[in-house]
């Protein structure tokens, strides 16, 4: 495709971002409460807080699902475009708005108090599929960390190698002799030779038979022949009828979509290829364009510093002696400067009625600065968001201020400004354009000698102060900062004269930093859900998409992690086979995170004591800090809150009881750092305890029918070649009750290497593979209610069962009042 095709959905995906911005900014600064009020007025205060909930749901989702939908296009533009101006807008605004989609499926748990939100009425109403309403991962995570993520497998795999846990099969150079060459020469000349004196006499024993069988009667040779024809003429006429029959049921069943089509493998290899081909280009394209922006650019910069440098410096100031100068003769007295935290002189000519025509120039000042007033408007939500609070008061679904939608709304003006009537008829070359260089240049020149000037201004303005006799006020360095900022003390390093790489090394050789299989986020296999679930009940696409929205988004960009709301802990808990630690391997993949293992059973005899313990916590944090995105990961997660141990656990797995809520505590909010456990018996950890450490818990449940259908489908396509012809409709039903690991595992054993290679002569029947299932042990109902039962004493299970109570009586009333009035 074009660059012009990309060109025209960028457009159209901004005019359809400033509409939803600006319906989201006004939604946003609607009060809910005089909602409420208004439906007590009219229709009672029971059926109003119910109404303004299912509203403010439906609204919140329908913005949820158009975000999600444009963030997807984004992401395709940002992927195919060449034009590195242009790339860097789309990349901003593609991040704000992902991080809004991270923003209000927050505001979605708050209101539905279950991690996994639906609304069939707006997906009707927008008229989207569930595939469209799934968030698709940007490729530029791995795409742009190609060289560090390539750097460090590298790195591992040498200590990995050197410690002797990889074995390298190096290919050998040997030298043959002459007279050994000749000795295979003559073995395998013998071998052919006895090969065909095999076939010779083959040959003739067929022959002498055939003499044999020519000594019959002429009558017995014409019946024989007859008869010969007639079974001949019986066998192809079966075998024709049978072939159409087949042919035709195969058809019916490709038509109503029980049998997947046959594969066109050397067609689809082709078309893969060929794409592949395509993209690499476009990646070329890309990294050459943009090198050739970022040296255009530092070389402007230095051509403005060199020829406008001494002229600006003069002209700034002169202009803030004249804003003091005229502030002298009108009142009588020095003003106060702005500090550099309030934004200095420009903050003064940024202010109506004072602004002059140097400062008019700086278009993009003004923008900045009316982006932080609007950011100063809205509360940053990046802190931690924590569910475990507040658990007994009543629920509140007032949604939370945004941070994102500032980002979003000034990156449209940037855009109406600049591109959108831009002229771009004839023009072919995707070069960056060297009068926007030369002007984004000049303003970044123009504020660094501004603040250097400030500097200066400041120090005159505090002697003419004193000359005056007026008392000098320090506070200009040390104002207030707005925003996030750990309030904890400076923790102690205790490895401070080691380098990033022994340290990376040293817990690799233990273990702790380890190597992880790379599987991609689509691997879990299975669809969203097409129609409304509970919470204890999501398909495999919900959980693919939850995951996303929870780790992957915010770990894989630091823009979308600074602007959205922080979750430190993650607990996944599911049966055996469910695919915990394959979400787990997803994550890290997705983003090339750093995999940190703190299971008890990999840290048993590793650091000992309490000194090791802390050493151990204090590498885990400072490592991760250093090489983000990283993931601290810990299965059986329940046994450090065990409230029994079993005698025969050599792992001593209340090790770390006591630290883990003070290493979840330490990961700061700036860190791109997440801890995920996983654990099948959560139930038996104790829940207090287990609540302190985790923020979010997601179960994942066993497979229902789709999911199930799905993955025999798949999982036989990958094991036989698409050969396989086995009803994987009666295969789900069958297996009702297995998790999708237990099928993968039975799949592996039943289809050997020896196996595959007889598929065309013996095709794969149900027996075999029940035969196998038989042997697994499945998922029974007394393990998937102990699971519900958990999840219902989690502290979002409990507020959502508070609510439901709190409903359940405000109905009884509503009836009660309904049966009063009707006897009246």
């Amino acid at each position: 495709m074009s660059s012009t095709y990309f060109n025209d959905i960028w457009h159209q995906s901004q005019h359809e971002c400033e509409l939803l911005s600006t319906i989201d900014y006004e939604r946003q600064h609607q009060d809910v409460e005089t909602t409420v009020a208004t439906m007590n007025a009219a229709v009672g205060s029971v059926a109003a807080d119910a109404d303004a909930k299912a509203l403010l749901q439906s609204s919140l989702y329908e913005f949820y699902l158009r975000y999600i939908c444009l963030s997807n296009r984004l992401e395709d533009v940002y992927d195919n475009m060449i034009q590195p101006q242009k790339r860097q807008l789309v990349r901003k605004l593609l991040d704000a708005c992902l991080g809004r989609v991270v923003e209000l499926k927050h505001d979605l748990v708050n209101i539905d108090l279950m991690e996994f939100s639906y609304n069939d009425e707006v997906v009707e109403r927008l008229r989207l599929t569930p595939m469209e309403t799934e968030l698709r991962i940007p490729r530029y995570f791995l795409r742009e960390r190609q060289q560090e993520l390539e750097f460090r497998k590298k790195t591992m795999h040498e200590i990995l190698t050197k410690l002797g846990w990889l074995e390298e099969h190096e290919l050998e150079e040997t030298v043959t002799t002459e007279i050994e060459a000749i000795r295979m020469l003559q073995m395998h000349e013998r071998a052919r030779q006895g090969r065909l004196r095999a076939h010779f006499m083959k040959e003739i024993r067929i022959l002498k038979e055939k003499g044999k069988s020519e000594e019959r009667t002429e009558k017995e040779r014409s019946d024989s022949g007859l008869l010969a024809a007639m079974k001949i003429q019986k066998m192809w006429r079966g075998h024709t009828a049978r072939r159409i029959t087949r042919r035709r049921k195969m058809e019916e069943m490709i038509l109503i979509g029980m049998l997947p089509p046959p594969p066109a493998v050397v067609k689809e290899r082709a078309e893969k290829l060929e794409k592949l081909q395509h993209n690499e280009k476009r990646y070329q394209a890309q990294a050459l364009y943009g090198k050739e922006f970022e040296e255009r650019q530092s070389a402007l910069k230095e051509e403005i510093r060199a020829k406008h440098g001494a002229s600006m410096k003069e002209d700034i100031a002169d202009e803030i002696r004249a804003w003091v100068k005229d502030c002298y003769d009108k009142t009588g007295k020095l003003p106060d400067f702005p500090s550099e935290d309030q934004g200095g002189s420009l903050h003064i000519f940024s202010r109506p009625g004072t602004e002059s025509e140097h400062s008019r120039s700086s278009a993009r000042s003004s923008k900045e600065s009316r982006k932080t007033k609007d950011k100063s408007k809205s509360p940053a939500r990046s802190g931690d968001l924590n569910v475990n609070e507040n658990q007994d008061e009543e629920v509140s679904f007032q949604p939370a201020p945004s941070v994102c939608l500032p980002d979003i709304r000034a990156e449209i003006d940037l855009f109406n400004d600049t591109w959108r009537d831009k002229d771009e008829t004839g023009v072919l070359s995707q070069a960056a354009y060297e009068d926007m260089i030369y002007s984004d240049k000049y303003q970044e020149v123009e504020l660094e000698f501004r603040r250097a000037v400030d500097d200066v201004m400041r120090q005159e303005i505090e002697l003419l102060q004193t000359a005056v006799g007026k008392k000098v006020k320090k506070s200009s360095k040390k104002t207030r900062r707005s925003g996030k900022k750990s309030k904890k003390k400076k923790e102690k390093d205790l490895t401070p004269d080691r380098t990033t790489e022994s340290l990376y090394e040293e817990l690799v050789t233990n273990g702790i930093i380890r190597k992880y299989p790379e599987l991609r986020l689509k691997q879990f296999l299975g669809d969203k859900a097409l129609t409304a679930r509970n919470g204890t009940n999501p398909s495999p696409g919900d959980i693919r998409q939850i995951l996303t929205e929870y780790c992957i988004l915010p770990l894989g960009s630091d823009a979308i992690h600074n602007c959205t709301p922080l979750i430190r802990s993650i607990l996944l808990a599911g049966p055996k086979g469910s695919g915990k630690k394959a979400l787990l391997h997803a994550i890290c993949t997705e983003v090339g995170a750093v995999l940190f293992d703190l299971t008890p059973a990999n840290i048993v005899g590793k650091y000992p004591g309490k000194s090791g313990l802390i050493m151990l916590i204090h590498l885990v944090l400072k490592v991760s800090r250093l090489l983000q995105p990283a993931v601290i990961f810990m299965g059986d997660a329940e046994r450090p809150f065990m409230k029994k141990i079993p005698k025969t656990d050599r792992t001593d797995p209340k090790r770390l009881k006591k630290d883990l809520p003070k290493l979840i505590k330490n990961i700061a909010p700036e860190d791109r750092v997440v801890f995920i456990g996983t654990s099948n018996l959560p139930w038996e950890a104790d829940q207090k305890l287990l609540q302190s450490v985790y923020n979010r818990f997601i179960y994942i449940p066993r497979p229902d029918y789709g999911a199930m259908s799905h993955a025999w489908k798949t999982l036989l396509h990958d094991y036989s070649g698409g050969i396989s012809n086995l009803d994987t409709s009666a295969m789900a039903k069958i297996s009702d009750g297995y998790t999708i690991g237990s099928i993968d595992a039975c799949l592996k054993e039943v289809m050997t290497c020896k196996r595959k290679l007889q598929l065309r002569t013996q095709p794969l029947t149900n027996a075999e593979l029940i035969n196998v299932l038989c042997s697994r042990d499945p998922v029974y109902r007394e393990e998937e209610e102990a699971f519900e039962s958990w999840w219902s004493k989690t502290p979002l299970g409990r507020r959502r069962q508070r609510f439901l109570e709190l409903e359940e009586e405000r109905l009884l009333e509503e009836q009660a009042q309904a049966a009063k009035q009707g006897n009246a």
